[in-house]
């Protein structure tokens, strides 16, 4: 799939804008703090329906509006889609896909699939455990939006039972409620995130392999917060519900997927504790490369890929291998300048140049 067209309309510092992409490679230039990392999170959130870099949705209206608007019209594999969201500061969000209204997030997730690559993923090996979390939920939200429902009772579960955690007189009976419920949800979301790291792993070895020429293995584990077995529903439950003695006096939740995390290897030995700050970014690269052979591989889609500002945090062999690699789908790559390894590439491309919220072809 590929974008054709983004038309933004009081969003972040652009006023109005309509640009029209090339199918493979689309540069955006421009110095700093110009409105290049607001392009691409217009894109983005047409395809999550939220940020990758606020949680809050007024803060991406212009200053002095009421609305933003954002319409991205793009052509998957057999048929054209149009998404558009409109953002108000008094009436919240709403949501057009080929021009019906929707109300739920999880009728968007499979109509973009967006990658979103930036200096913060290079991060994500040494980074602490809810970088990592984030990441699996993005990338499952978009696969499967029903694990988007789960984790989103799960979190209000969660949510509920840590304020009554923080009661004076707690009773366990009350707490039950709550733990039959997270056991509910956080089974399907340990069992999804299970089969997500499995196959994710499987990838990531593959293309670290070509990155290393054969020099180093990548293994990719799943730490869950509990013991995989076939019963996850009652092993999380009697899990949760023995750790409530250790829960009313900490007053929180401390069993669950909330606290999962992921491991990084290379030839069985710890990237985060003892890899090196190339073999950590080599991990992250296979990583979100990886999510772009998988999101191919679950819906026959080609997802497009928003490099934000990432190949300045690269070397010269990884910027030639990712652009290489990268050849048979779109790309969105911010920069303040074209060098070497990128010319190539900028020759079968179309070149946008930003300044203060102003853009030209």
């Amino acid at each position: 799939m590929y974008i054709r067209e983004v038309e933004l309309k009081n969003f972040r510092n652009y006023e109005h804008l309509n640009l029209k992409f090339n199918e493979n490679v689309n540069f955006i230039i421009g110095n700093n703090a110009q409105g290049k990392t607001n392009l691409l999170e217009s894109i983005f959130i047409c395809s999550m329906g939220k940020s990758f870099r606020t949680s809050k949705d007024p803060e991406m209206i212009r200053f002095e509006k009421d609305f933003s608007k954002i319409k991205v019209t793009a052509q998957k594999k057999l048929f054209p889609v149009d998404v558009e969201i409109t953002l108000r500061k008094d009436q919240g969000k709403s949501i057009k896909v080929n021009g019906m209204n929707i109300s739920r997030t999880s009728d968007l997730l499979e109509n973009l699939y967006i990658v979103i690559f930036s200096p913060e993923d290079l991060k994500i090996v040494k980074d602490e455990p809810e970088k990592r979390r984030k990441f699996i939920d993005r990338e499952l939200c978009m696969l499967k939006p029903s694990y988007l429902d789960s984790l989103t009772n799960y979190k209000k579960v969660i949510l509920q039972r840590n304020n009554y955690l923080k009661e004076r007189n707690i009773d366990s009976s009350v707490l039950d409620i709550w733990d039959i419920q997270l056991a509910k949800y956080g089974s399907k979301i340990i069992s999804m995130r299970n089969d997500f790291i499995e196959k994710i792993n499987e990838i990531s070895a593959r293309i670290h392999g070509n990155i290393t020429d054969g020099k180093e293995n990548l293994r990719i584990e799943y730490d869950p917060n509990i013991k995989i077995v076939n019963n996850l529903e009652n092993e999380l439950y009697n899990s949760i519900k023995k750790s409530q003695p250790s829960d009313m006096r900490l007053r929180t939740t401390t069993r669950g997927p909330h606290r999962d995390d992921i491991s990084f290897y290379i030839d069985d030995i710890n990237v985060r504790s003892f890899g090196s700050q190339g073999q950590q970014r080599t991990a992250a690269l296979s990583l979100k490369l990886a999510e772009l052979d998988l999101i191919k591989a679950e819906t026959g889609e080609k997802a497009i890929l928003l490099l934000d500002d990432v190949m300045s945090e690269l070397d010269a062999g990884r910027q030639e291998y990712l652009i290489k690699t990268l050849s048979d789908i779109q790309l969105f790559i911010t920069t303040t300048e074209i060098n070497d390894n990128l010319e190539k590439a900028a020759s079968k491309g179309k070149i946008f140049t930003v300044e203060n919220g102003k853009i030209k072809p």
